[in-house]
């Protein structure tokens, strides 16, 4: 028998009402990067939450039982979809969430994941939406798209706030614009086959698209163990190969390893880059727009 509550909660007349006066709309997204989108869209209107907080990986990110009540809260739920945060939708049902979804990937354009048996570390992609890398945010232009849909899905649970959401969106959809353009013109003395560069998480290849610069994984090296010395001897190969100048292995556990290889290999450790979350507030990318300006000045 349904208890009076979930009748309400699930008539759509009840989810188009605006949230009460003065209080702030609930979403929840599913990780730091869309959480920081949703508060530049929703402005006042909303209050948002993040599942996965600044630091944290989505990828091996196992809810612990109490994150469904979370999201039973919440009137709308982000997620970006391509099976990046499939554990957002089983949490979704466990808690008989009826209220707005929105799929920030939706209608974008993907790229083909590349596989390295490198990726042991508890990846969800791929096995749902025909093999598409998920890390669509990495490209600016592409976070514009998401930026729009996310106005739309807020628009659509609070139909009072749809010029502010729409309104919100457009002007951070210009300085997203403006930040494209910084970061071209960053890259722009740079000869493209100067571009190249070693990452130890292949999260980056929407950014790669865009700027020209080409990224790669090593091959072999694995999160989950210590890579052979043959390994390391290969890596040190294809570095020389490629004629990479700069190496960014942010998740792999260990500095010494890195080191080795790049002096070995006659390169620079470039410092860390953030692919899948936020720094907290105190790092040096609390938010996305920070995040792509680190990024890019550290490959510069």
């Amino acid at each position: 028998m349904l208890s009076r509550r979930s009748v309400l909660v699930a008539a759509p007349t009840f989810l188009a009402l605006p949230t009460r006066a003065g209080e702030p709309l609930p979403v929840l997204a599913s990780f730091s990067i869309l959480a920081d989108f949703a508060r530049e869209v929703g402005g006042e209107r909303v209050r948002v939450d993040s599942l996965v907080g600044p630091g944290q990986d989505a990828h091996t990110f196992n809810p612990a039982p109490g994150e469904a009540q979370r999201v039973a809260r919440a009137r709308v739920i982000v997620l970006n979809g391509l099976g990046f945060d499939a554990w957002m939708d089983r949490l979704a049902r466990a808690a008989n969430f009826r209220g707005t979804r929105v799929i920030a990937s939706e209608g974008i354009r993907t790229l083909k994941a590349r596989h390295h048996h490198h990726h042991g570390h508890g990846h969800d992609h791929g096995h749902h939406h025909g093999d598409a890398d998920p890390h669509i945010w990495q490209d600016p232009k592409r976070a514009q798209v998401m930026v729009r849909r996310i106005a739309a899905g807020l628009s659509a649970a609070d139909a009072a706030g749809r010029a502010t959401y729409e309104a919100n969106a457009a002007r951070y959809n210009e300085r997203l614009e403006a930040l494209h353009a910084w970061v071209e013109a960053q890259f722009r003395g740079i000869p493209r086959e100067q571009r190249r560069v070693v990452t130890s998480h292949d999260a980056f290849a929407y950014y790669g698209e865009r700027y020209g610069v080409t990224f790669l994984a090593p091959q072999g090296v694995t999160t989950l163990a210590e890579p052979s010395a043959q390994q390391v001897a290969q890596l040190v190969q294809q570095i020389r190969r490629e004629r990479i100048r700069a190496m960014f292995l942010e998740d792999m556990a260990n500095p010494r390893l890195i080191e080795q290889v790049a002096r070995e290999a006659g390169v620079r450790v470039g410092g860390s880059l953030f692919s899948d979350a936020l720094s907290p507030p105190d790092g040096p990318a609390p938010t996305y727009e920070a995040m792509i300006r680190h990024n890019t000045r550290m490959l510069a």
